[in-house]
């Protein structure tokens, strides 16, 4: 299901695999980031969601003071979610990204009782959860009707 909420993702929800995908689609800046970041915790938690797949790859460059927000607000809802597998889909080239992500998950490292999973795309990351569960041609056509 593509759910249409929180107007900075666009987002999708299959509850057989517990899956919440999002890809960032604000084209302009980060302003709204912890408004649109604290809804979606408070959507993943509603959906009881299992595995959390982040197309990083279409979001900006996050701020030094979003990082702090995020470390700070964020990542310890995302340690309280009844989370298996956080899958991360970010380029190589996506240096910024990869660092800030790199801090957030060491900041809250002890605390993670789930695995995560690093993807060069979400298409990837898509065939890695889905491709044995027979699911993945009706999502990705979901995903592509949008």
């Amino acid at each position: 299901m593509i759910i249409s909420s929180i107007p900075d993702f666009r987002l999708q929800h299959d509850e057989a695999l517990g899956l919440l995908r999002l890809e960032w689609i604000t084209v302009v800046g980060t302003d709204s980031l912890r408004s649109s970041a604290t809804q979606l915790l408070e959507l993943a938690r509603q959906l009881s969601v299992r595995v959390l797949l982040l197309d990083m790859n279409t979001v900006p460059n996050i701020s030094v003071a979003d990082e702090l927000w995020l470390g700070t607000h964020w990542m310890p809802g995302i340690v309280q979610l009844p989370l298996q597998h956080l899958v991360l889909a970010i380029d190589s080239s996506r240096v910024h990204n990869q660092l800030a992500i790199d801090a957030l998950h060491d900041l809250v490292q002890p605390a993670i009782r789930f695995e995560s999973h690093y993807f060069s795309d979400a298409d990837s990351a898509m065939h890695w959860l889905a491709d044995a569960t027979g699911r993945l041609p009706g999502l990705k056509a979901e995903w592509e009707a949008r």
